[in-house]
């Protein structure tokens, strides 16, 4: 459960790390950050996760969503993964939305993917394990997830099916329905192979409507300007879906926004504060 220091700087009080570990999950190396707000000095914080959509790294949120000053302010701990397992030897190719960069939050099933390509399993199990063994100030009992299209897409999936792990939910511009969409439906056949039932433990409309509603309210912000959301975000399936299963939602459209950071430092602050007010309750 080692890992070794990239950087670290002084924040609105707190600390802004880079770090770096041997994932045995993924078989190559991997980079986080996490951001410790000035309260971890004192004590246990909860800690958010912060899942990156397609061609990203831990770095895209990190530096372009503006969460330090008020995750300093609430106390959070917000923890940014890349994206998929990189590296010599780990399996790519040219397409920017499949392979490295875009590795979906599932466990791969299929060659030549299945060796590294399990960032289910790493997001949910391993990771957390590294942080809390050396990151003495994360309450493990208090984590929430958020995330950003394919990243919006795992913080869904992953709340879902960890109901007893995560505690509160959110996501920008989401892929709620990979199953239905271009993008899900080359990534979910070329990593989990040609079985629909598979692909549906990965979709957010299809796990709501197999499990049923949870307590906690998601939130959802969606910009009207965003190209993607018509052919592959498609955010009124999960409207129909938590309106079919009784599920509290959020669901924000705003118009003038698109798919890029701008949009999401704009809602941050909100979506951190939702977070806060679950975690901390």
């Amino acid at each position: 459960m080692s890992y070794e220091v990239i950087s670290e700087t002084a924040s609105f009080g707190g600390v802004q790390g880079y770090y770096k570990h041997t994932a045995e999950t993924l078989k190559c190396d991997m980079r986080f950050s996490v951001y410790m707000p000035p309260q971890a000095q004192e004590g246990k914080v909860p800690v958010l996760w912060y899942l990156s959509g397609l061609t990203c790294t831990e770095d895209n949120a990190t530096v372009k969503a503006g969460f330090q000053r008020v995750a300093s302010e609430l106390g959070l701990m917000i923890i940014c993964p890349d994206t998929s397992p990189r590296g010599e030897g780990v399996p790519n190719v040219e397409e920017y939305d499949f392979g490295q960069g875009a590795g979906f939050y599932v466990d791969a099933t299929e060659k030549p993917w299945a060796e590294h390509f399990k960032m289910y399993s790493y997001i949910t199990k391993e990771l957390p394990s590294v942080i809390a063994a050396n990151f003495a100030a994360a309450d493990m009992e208090k984590q929430g997830i958020t995330g950003h299209s394919m990243g919006g897409h795992g913080a869904l999936t992953l709340f879902l099916k960890n109901q007893d792990v995560y505690k509160s939910v959110s996501a920008f511009s989401p892929i709620v329905a990979p199953m239905k969409c271009p993008w899900g439906q080359k990534a979910l056949p070329g990593y989990l192979g040609d079985n629909p039932n598979v692909w549906a433990e990965y979709d957010a409309c299809a796990l709501l409507r197999k499990l049923g509603s949870v307590d906690t309210e998601i939130l959802i912000d969606q910009g009207l300007a965003d190209n993607f959301m018509e052919g592959q975000l498609k955010p009124e399936l999960f409207e129909d879906a938590c309106e079919a299963t009784g599920q509290q939602l959020k669901l924000r459209r705003h118009e003038g926004y698109d798919h890029g950071y701008f949009f999401i430092a704009t809602f941050m602050e909100d979506h951190l504060r939702h977070h806060a007010g679950v975690l901390t309750a």
